[in-house]
């Protein structure tokens, strides 16, 4: 473990590790970055997939609406034989929740190291082995050479597929950070909902929702809005919606 933090991209990572309490379930023990001063991207992995140094180390950090996203999942019923999809899922709280209660989850992301986290969180905890995918909503067009240079440096346990398939359950915490004019995440879960499907986000108030919650039911979701203001990681108070979609 290191106790140095740069924006340097080969410098190395500086990591915490903590128990999190979550609501409805036993507790987690996460490895986490240190804090937002983390970068580490010498093969430019990430620059070739559009994550900038500014935005590179917040997949591995705790955020309060992880958390929530995560109580939602402990106190959810589990359906027999249903599938989940995170979208999103940075260090993937959610998901880990969900895997230890026995449900069929495919955590994914769009961030190289996550995969990596994710994996290192699950021997922490002595859970069994989860999928994972590559998953992008953001409908850019990458360079293809740029990406295709950088992932020529990564070995093949550091390439992932993409997501593929259908789910019953697609869920996300804080995903709806950006305009989405062209409604780039809404068309992602359309092609990952099964016909009969729930989705279940976290939202912090972002100014994005309404536009969001138009396109879902232009999909053909009926949208259940729950206001949330609660404490979240002991120390800090949150404000947000759990937005439930449902057709």
């Amino acid at each position: 473990m290191s106790d140095t933090g740069s924006t340097d991209s080969k410098a190395p990572l500086a990591y915490k590790q903590e128990s999190i309490a979550i609501a409805g379930a036993a507790d987690l023990l996460i490895r986490s970055l240190l804090d937002r001063q983390q970068f580490n991207d010498p093969g430019g992995e990430a620059e070739a997939l559009g994550i900038s140094s500014a935005a590179w180390p917040l997949f591995g950090l705790l955020w309060p609406s992880g958390l929530r996203l995560a109580e939602a999942m402990a106190l959810r019923p589990l359906l027999e034989g249903e599938s989940i999809l995170e979208i999103g899922c940075g260090l993937g709280l959610a998901s880990l929740v969900s895997h230890r209660r026995g449900a069929l989850v495919t955590a994914s992301d769009c961030h190289p190291l996550a995969a990596s986290f994710l994996l290192e969180n699950l021997r922490l905890n002595e859970l069994p082995p989860m999928r994972y995918c590559h998953g992008d909503w953001s409908g850019q067009s990458w360079d293809e050479e740029a990406l295709a240079q950088a992932l020529s440096h990564i070995g093949p346990a550091r390439r992932r597929p993409r997501v593929q398939g259908r789910f019953d359950l697609i869920m996300g915490s804080d995903i709806l950070y950006e305009r989405d004019e062209g409604g780039a995440l809404a068309g992602f879960i359309e092609r990952h909902a099964q016909t009969h499907c729930e989705v279940l986000i976290i939202d912090p108030n972002r100014g994005n929702r309404p536009a969001f919650s138009k396109r879902m039911a232009g999909l053909g979701f009926e949208l259940d809005d729950q206001p949330l203001r609660s404490l979240a990681l002991a120390t800090e108070k949150y404000s947000g919606h759990l937005l439930r979609y449902q057709r």
